[in-house]
């Protein structure tokens, strides 16, 4: 028998109110849960012992708390917005702005939707079917699609005013669900649907000004006390994914007590907290301790997407990341997935794919996974490269060194510390004029640069600014009896 009912609690965009948050747990506390989890799309999973959910419906319902059984949820709206101010810098998408276009769009979407900047690596690209990224010039946006059950993506032809991204969005999902229209998501026929589209509605659009240009993959690290600006953030991970929900209750009533109006979760299942002021740094450190909080994982550890409430993909990375340990393997600039189930898309560079095995005993000895990367080692890019099939278990962590092995020889192909000093030597001189006076009479040259310290005149006078009692140092003509020279050309760095 089940013994527990997975609840998910969506919060656009990733950000929740502390107070709502800790009323959402002291709910799922009445209701003898102990632990909760975050979710790839920045969700709060809460499994509720089956014996109690009518204590938690109930309750719920009471304190009017919207929430969803794990098979009628409708996707968390992602963004990009947690990693603002400290992961995203220099640009036009501001808190009002991501929060305009969360008002815009419907919070039931059966679609997946994302929100992102177009200049970070923090939160996944495409892994929704109707991905919003901002361009470089203020309001306007690309839009991709990718189709449902598909990796196939279709580049909306215009820009997309800021305006109309609820409208644009609401006519996308209504042709991709209308049965009617099947074919184009099983084709993955954009034209079609854009066309579609623009019949329908009206809205404020341009040709595409300049093709989105990928960011080089950048994990920044997101654990621990960091500063920002006069502030201080703090990012939580918990390497088993459970956070305890005394510890949760104790972290929003320090962000009430302290005036801290936003939590962030993402999509690597931590929570953030920004514009933590130095004055109350006791107050986190104090419930950090109190709970054993460890915030500061190895890097190894926290490039990793698996799948959620899966516990078998759970003890898979532990084992991964062992063999790492061991072996002192550096993973800077890869991000690891593994999917052990069938209709799990998963962003990544490197994908850790369980067989589908048929016709043999459910033995774990017996499991094999497959081992793929992406084009480039870009984990945005969908184009996925066999490196590996049919693996055991405990010689994945082989043939993973040997892949992050070819990714750093792919990076360092070109020899870049080479090429900057052949750059250095090679790059010409520049000739630099020099300009100096003579005395008429003697030839004795006063040159700027070294000035005359006999006169106490220090180096770097320029003549025009010499007294007007200044004259020669050897036979005493006055300025008027210097003439202007130019001196020979002398060569400098450039």
């Amino acid at each position: 028998m089940k013994k527990t009912e997975t609840i998910i609690v969506n919060f656009t965009g990733g950000i929740i109110s502390p107070g709502h948050l800790f009323e959402v747990l002291s709910v799922a506390e009445l209701s003898q849960v102990k632990e909760v989890k975050f979710g790839q799309r920045q969700q709060l999973i809460i499994d509720v012992p089956v014996k109690h959910y009518k204590t938690f419906a109930d309750t719920c319902k009471k304190n009017k708390i919207a929430y969803s059984m794990l098979k009628d949820a409708t996707p968390n709206i992602t963004s990009s917005y947690p990693a603002a101010d400290i992961f995203i810098n220099d640009t036009w998408l501001s808190e009002g702005i991501y929060k305009d276009v969360f008002n815009m769009l419907d919070a039931t979407h059966k679609l997946k939707v994302s929100i992102c900047d177009y200049n970070q690596t923090f939160i996944p690209f495409f892994t929704s079917n109707i991905n919003w990224i901002a361009t470089t010039q203020r309001h306007y946006w690309f839009l991709h699609i990718r189709f449902p059950r598909t990796n196939t993506l279709f580049c909306w032809p215009e820009e997309i005013y800021t305006n109309d991204i609820g409208a644009v969005t609401k006519a996308v999902e209504k042709i991709l669900l209308d049965p009617a229209f099947s074919m184009i998501s099983e084709t993955g026929d954009g034209q079609k649907l854009f066309n579609m589209v623009k019949k329908q509605i009206n809205y404020i659009g341009r040709n595409v000004q300049k093709e989105l240009q990928l960011p080089s993959f950048h994990l920044p690290y997101y654990e621990g006390f960091n500063k920002q600006g006069n502030y201080y953030w703090l990012g939580i991970y918990k390497r088993d994914e459970e956070f305890s929900v005394p510890f949760l209750k104790d972290l929003c009533t320090i962000c009430m007590e302290t005036k801290v109006g936003q939590f962030y979760t993402t999509p690597w299942k931590s929570v953030i907290i920004k514009n933590i002021d130095a004055a109350h740094r006791s107050l986190w450190d104090y419930v950090l301790g109190k709970y054993r909080i460890n915030v500061r994982h190895a890097a190894n550890e926290l490039n990793w997407i698996v799948e959620d409430n899966s516990e078998d993909a759970l003890i898979l990375k532990r084992h991964i990341i062992r063999y790492f340990d061991k072996e002192d393997v550096r993973t800077y600039g890869l991000c690891f997935s593994i999917k052990v189930k069938t209709r799990t898309g998963l962003f990544g560079s490197v994908v850790i794919r369980k067989c589908d095995i048929k016709n043999i005993s459910r033995l774990k000895s017996l499991e094999r996974y497959d081992i793929l990367y992406t084009k480039d080692f870009n984990p945005n890019s969908g184009e996925l490269v066999l490196f590996r099939e049919n693996v055991e278990k405990d010689h994945l962590g082989v043939y993973l060194v040997s892949l992050s092995k070819l990714y750093y020889e792919k990076t360092s192909a070109v020899n870049v510390l080479q090429s900057h000093q052949s750059a250095l030597i090679l790059q010409p001189a520049m000739p630099v004029e020099q300009k100096a006076h003579q005395c008429g009479k003697c030839l004795t040259i006063y040159d700027p640069e070294t000035g005359d310290e006999m006169q106490g005149v220090p180096a770097g006078t320029s003549f025009a600014d010499l007294p007007d009692t200044y004259c020669c140092s050897l036979c005493e003509e006055p300025l008027s009896g210097f003439n202007e020279l130019t001196l020979p050309l002398r060569h400098t760095e450039r």
